[in-house]
């Protein structure tokens, strides 16, 4: 079928998917960010009955089946959200799905799939892929000769879908200049943009794709879908491998340009809809608005919109999100810094740095008996960044930047063991505020060398590190206790580490 007669007839099957979505659902609030330079519209589909749109395509595709078919049951394969919005069909409809999900779906996403479905969905976790539960799903289906729910390559998925972008004309709060659309299979974009083109033909549409997952602009450029080799997996919901025949041929009418965007941009993006809206999208939610925010320069006095087409991951995700985030703004810096390894000198490298500089993060371990090089993390604008490598140069302190360096990342604290002279280590408290720790330094430093430290910002009131010193004698290691107890003016608390903590730290 040819493209314009494609999204002809998706026109035609959005409108009729008005009649059934909201059998099952209600209309999601379509909210403004308003900043200085421009106005950025998201459309929440969080706040949908699954937590994101998929619930849409999934019943406006089942609710058409035969009473047969529905009696049979149907089998989908889902890394996620169209699983939950199969399974709520399912329930309301009071059929059964058989659900395939690859073994390494998130747990929260299993979970829901449970709660919307209840007995009447079946998950069977296959494969470490989308593609190898998806190739199960369909010899099962096809063995079972059950229906087949697509998560985006079908008509009636899309147009259930497209309804989203009904509600954004239908809000009133047009017309918009550029559109943002995330795409993974390309259901969601294909049916948004058809709609939106369809009641504002000078719209701009963006397709955003994530750096390692940009399977629709390699379909664009080849003229048909092609696999990707790899595929990145931190936006979950938008990972696919190889896009559809017909959200391919849509998306190359109605999608005017193409874009990527990192993990920590979608991370950074993550951070400014919760600093901003008070949400927590998962990735793929985000990256319409990592895209924004990547072009808010060129964007200055536009009206946008997005789609926060999701809100389920893992509690647990959130820990490497709020770490990619500042360095996905341009704010997290990361400095490895030459300073001699001499009781004193950290203390001496923390008196240099200029009082407007915010330290996150902080690796050390000893490696070598006459130089020390910290990694230190810095919070801070551009303009703040250049002051700071200044000040480093004026107070004769050589460094080089890490910020990408995988054992940063991972936060891989080198350290030598047998260069730790009569060690002690202490887990210390101490207030969250600007020249914490370099007060504490100053009170210990002329009793000790500073042989380890690990550090990284909370977020919390209260900072927590992780400290060594070494001695030249026996005799001030045992005095150490004393100094501690003489500086309480500058923590809240310390504890010595257990032997057996010791015991592992040495090895």
């Amino acid at each position: 079928m040819e493209s314009k007669s494609l999204t002809r007839t998706l026109r035609q099957e959005i409108l009729f998917a008005r009649r059934r979505v909201y059998e099952v659902g209600q209309a999601t609030p379509l909210e403004l960010i308003e900043l200085d330079d421009l106005s950025i519209f998201v459309k929440r589909e969080d706040l949908s009955p699954i937590h994101a749109y998929k619930w849409r395509g999934a019943y406006n595709r089942m609710a058409q089946l035969t009473a047969n078919a529905l009696k049979a049951g149907v089998v989908t394969a889902s890394a996620g959200n169209h699983a939950q919005g199969v399974a709520l069909a399912a329930k309301k409809l009071s059929t059964h799905a058989t659900i395939f999900m690859p073994l390494a779906t998130p747990r929260m996403k299993k979970f829901a799939v449970k709660q919307h479905g209840g007995e009447n969905v079946e998950i069977r976790l296959t494969g470490d892929t989308y593609d190898v539960a998806s190739q199960a799903a369909h010899a099962y289906a096809k063995e079972q000769n059950l229906t087949y729910i697509h998560a985006y390559d079908d008509l009636a998925v899309m147009a259930g879908q497209g309804t989203l972008a009904d509600e954004i004309v239908m809000s009133d709060k047009g017309p918009f200049d550029i559109a943002f659309l995330q795409v993974g299979g390309g259901g969601m974009a294909a049916a948004t943009a058809t709609w939106l083109k369809m009641n504002s033909p000078e719209i701009h549409i963006i397709g955003v794709e994530g750096v390692e997952q940009a399977s629709m602009a390699a379909a664009i450029k080849a003229g048909h879908p092609v696999a990707l080799d790899k595929v990145d997996i931190f936006c979950d919901g938008t990972a696919v491998r190889k896009v559809g025949k017909l959200t391919h041929q849509i998306c190359a009418e109605v999608i005017d340009e193409w874009m990527t965007v990192s993990n920590d941009e979608v991370s950074a993006a993550i951070q400014f809809l919760w600093e901003n809206l008070r949400c927590i999208p998962e990735p793929s939610g985000a990256m319409g608005v990592a895209a924004i925010l990547k072009r808010r320069q060129a964007l200055a006095g536009k009206r946008v919109l997005s789609v926060l087409c999701g809100a389920n991951m893992d509690f647990e995700q959130l820990a490497s999100i709020a770490r990619r985030s500042a360095v996905g703004a341009s704010r997290r810096r990361f400095l490895q810094i030459q300073i001699k390894e001499t009781a004193g000198a950290m203390y001496a490298l923390l008196e240099a740095l200029p009082d407007t500089v915010n330290i996150v993060d902080f690796q050390y371990g000893k490696t070598d008996a006459a130089a020390a090089t910290p990694v230190i993390g810095f919070d801070v604008s551009p303009m703040q960044f250049e002051v700071l490598k200044n000040s480093l140069r004026d107070a004769d302190f050589p460094f080089t930047e890490v910020t990408s360096e995988t054992d940063v990342a991972f936060r891989l604290i080198h350290y030598e063991s047998k260069l730790l002279h009569t060690p002690y280590f202490i887990t210390l408290e101490f207030h969250e505020r600007p020249g914490a720790l370099a007060d504490f330094l100053r009170a210990v430093s002329p009793h000790a060398n500073l042989c380890y430290f690990n550090y990284v910002y909370s977020g919390e009131r209260v900072g927590r590190a992780l400290l060594g010193f070494e001695f030249d004698s026996t005799e001030q290691h045992d005095q150490f206790t004393q100094v501690l107890d003489s500086a309480k003016h500058a923590y809240r608390s310390y504890e010595r580490v257990t032997d057996a903590t010791l015991t592992r730290i040495l090895g």
